[in-house]
């Protein structure tokens, strides 16, 4: 009975500081969370060598900022990834972001994680204060706090360390034919972890999505791999590889906001096989 009632707690997901999600992981506990500013959640069902991150995922866009705001909640849906979590969601670790990288963006270097201008158009009616400001970066520090506990922990248990930084991008603003997925390695170390990347998109290419929709997998076709997550992880763990996948959003009408239901599961779906598959190829190379 004592243990159904531990696997019952383990179900539930709890609203948690960033100093009890930083404890959790250096006991090794399995939990699901959200931090208690609500900007991120981190599920952990079971220790692993390999991690699901969706940093760009959140919509959330603080109250205090509305106002100051030049673009509207579908401008900055677009350029979100939406759906990126969902994908993911099934796996046993899964980090993703709650807030809108409109607020600050958890793929830039804290030093240009808050946007003056989005893609053409200035962000901000009037500058930030220093105490939006300070807010803002605040999340950012507290998610790469956890992120470096989190990756540290898994390479100290396992060694090696994968992980899936999944993201999406506009196809139809590309004047060209392009991918519908994209996987970035510019900054990834080519000699040692480069065959792993070509095979991940080999595995993504294999991918049949429903609506007659055509797959294709590249490398570094749209985007190279420049973000932060990468480069954070990257520079900071040597036997961590991260693999930053875009998928163009042919899960969703980026002109309407109206999302596939049934392309988002494929995906999803698809992934379960595909990942674990990646993660024994990257496991077995390290034996």
């Amino acid at each position: 009975m004592i243990g159904d009632r531990d696997y019952e707690a383990r179900l539930k997901m709890h609203k948690l500081s960033i100093d009890e999600i930083l404890e959790k992981i250096d006991y090794g506990n399995c939990f699901e969370a959200v931090s208690s500013d609500y900007s991120f959640s981190l599920k952990i069902e079971k220790y692993v060598p390999f991690v699901c991150g969706a940093v760009h995922d959140g919509h959330q866009f603080r109250s205090s900022l509305w106002e100051n705001c030049t673009h509207t909640e579908y401008e900055r849906w677009y350029e979100e990834d939406p759906c990126t979590k969902e994908m993911v969601r099934t796996f046993p670790i899964v980090i993703a972001g709650r807030d809108s990288r409109f607020e600050y963006d958890l793929n830039r270097a804290p030093e240009t994680a808050i946007y003056k201008d989005a893609w053409g158009k200035v962000l901000w009616k009037h500058p930030l204060s220093d105490a939006e400001r300070k807010k803002s970066l605040a999340k950012h520090t507290n998610f790469y706090r956890v992120v470096h506990a989190l990756v540290k922990k898994l390479e100290k248990d396992f060694g090696h360390v994968l992980v899936f930084d999944m993201h999406s991008y506009n196809w139809k603003r590309w004047e060209r034919k392009v991918p519908v997925w994209n996987l970035g390695t510019a900054n990834i170390d080519q000699k040692r972890f480069g065959k792993f990347a070509e095979s991940w998109s080999k595995k993504l290419g294999t991918l049949h999505l429903p609506n007659g929709i055509k797959n294709s997998s590249k490398i570094n076709d749209t985007f190279q791999g420049n973000g932060f997550f990468l480069k954070y992880l990257s520079q900071n763990f040597r036997n961590t590889l991260v693999l930053a996948t875009e998928i163009s959003k042919v899960y969703c009408d980026e002109h309407t906001g109206v999302v596939f239901p049934e392309v988002v599961r494929s995906v999803e779906e698809q992934l379960k096989r595909i990942i674990p598959e990646m993660v024994q190829e990257f496991e077995a190379a390290f034996e």
